[in-house]
């Protein structure tokens, strides 16, 4: 298996190990609203940068460029964050700490991506980059996050 393929199966495995994991311990609604609404903000948000021609993905299958991959990727990492975050506060608290521990697990790991060749940025925006990743989307990242972290909050 090539490198490329490697990296989305280990992608998509966490998010199905950390789905597999709310099923058991969440409430069905919880687990519904957070990997649904997760996987449905994920797919908006990678389709209209995509479509603004600020990030190619280089690993398929895609449906309008957004690799399938990538949505059981954000809600597995997401997900492991906002559970730690449980871990110390409850409710909206913890949505918050969630979103702040995925964004910089992004920060950790996303120029990785870029140096393995498994996605480019191509927008010319100004501001900062950090290891060649545009400030846009660590803040992405942290919205992202946080709405997808705040579905589950109303089941819980």
């Amino acid at each position: 298996m090539s490198d490329s393929r490697t990296f989305a199966a280990t992608t998509a495995a966490v998010g199905l190990v950390a789905l597999v994991h709310a099923a058991v311990t969440w409430p069905t609604a919880a687990t519904v609203a957070f990997f649904g609404g997760g996987a449905a903000v994920a797919f908006v948000a990678e389709a209209a940068v995509i479509n603004a021609g600020w990030l190619d993905h280089h690993i398929g299958p895609k449906v309008v460029g957004v690799p399938l991959y990538v949505l059981l990727g954000w809600t597995g990492a997401v997900y492991a964050a906002f559970r730690v975050a449980l871990l110390a506060v409850d409710g909206w608290p913890a949505v918050a700490a969630g979103a702040a521990l995925a964004t910089g697990y992004d920060l950790l790991v996303d120029h990785r991506g870029v140096a393995d060749g498994h996605w480019t940025y191509t927008d010319d925006l100004p501001g900062p980059r950090f290891r060649g990743v545009p400030w846009w989307n660590y803040a992405g990242w942290a919205v992202i996050s946080a709405a997808t972290a705040a579905f589950a909050v109303p089941f819980l």
